[in-house]
């Protein structure tokens, strides 16, 4: 499996929902990943330098697994599932690479945290529709308008990773409807 370095490169947010975009270093594609607006949070109030009074619950977790002589290596956003993207967190505990199962917006909470690279699974690129990064002014103006109008399903389309028999399934459902 190839991964693919991102890094974060905006997040938008709106009352209902927030969208969290992977930048691919060596590239030019941006991987949307639908977020809670607490993770959003979380993952905003690092990058801008923010130093809560009290540890946030990421925070937290970060200082628990520091004070465990725990090192957090990396983190991989490694597979997607019915519109779901799941994360693993990598860990080396004494010399052993253990891997954390996680949910993307954690995962990357903990990383700005740790500054550890985030990598995404090649095929999970290959399988999503994902935007191009944009270059001019008026390419960002046009890509924030369009952002506005999406949803997940825009971004991730149909499910490739759907069971070859619901589609079977679904296909003779399509066609009774017919």
């Amino acid at each position: 499996m190839k991964e693919i370095e991102v890094k974060v490169y905006s997040i938008a947010t709106s009352i209902a929902e927030s969208i969290i975009f992977l930048d691919e270093i060596n590239g030019i594609r941006l991987l949307p990943i639908w977020i809670g607006p607490f993770e959003a949070q979380a993952i905003a109030m690092k990058m801008s330098g923010y130093v809560s009074p009290r540890p946030m619950t990421h925070d937290l977790l970060y200082r628990i697994i520091i004070r465990l002589g725990v090192k957090i290596e990396k983190i991989l956003i490694s597979d997607i599932a019915d519109n779901t993207y799941f994360a693993k967190i990598m860990i080396n505990k004494n010399g052993e690479i253990i891997a954390i199962d996680s949910r993307p917006s954690d995962a990357i909470a903990i990383a700005v945290r740790a500054g550890c690279p985030i990598y995404v699974n090649e095929k999970i690129f290959e399988s999503v529709q994902t935007l191009t990064k944009p270059i001019t002014e008026d390419e960002v103006k046009d890509f924030k308008e369009k952002l506005k109008n999406m949803t997940p399903k825009d971004i991730i389309g149909d499910n490739p990773y759907k069971n070859k028999e619901n589609e079977e399934g679904n296909d003779e459902q399509e066609a009774d409807d017919r």
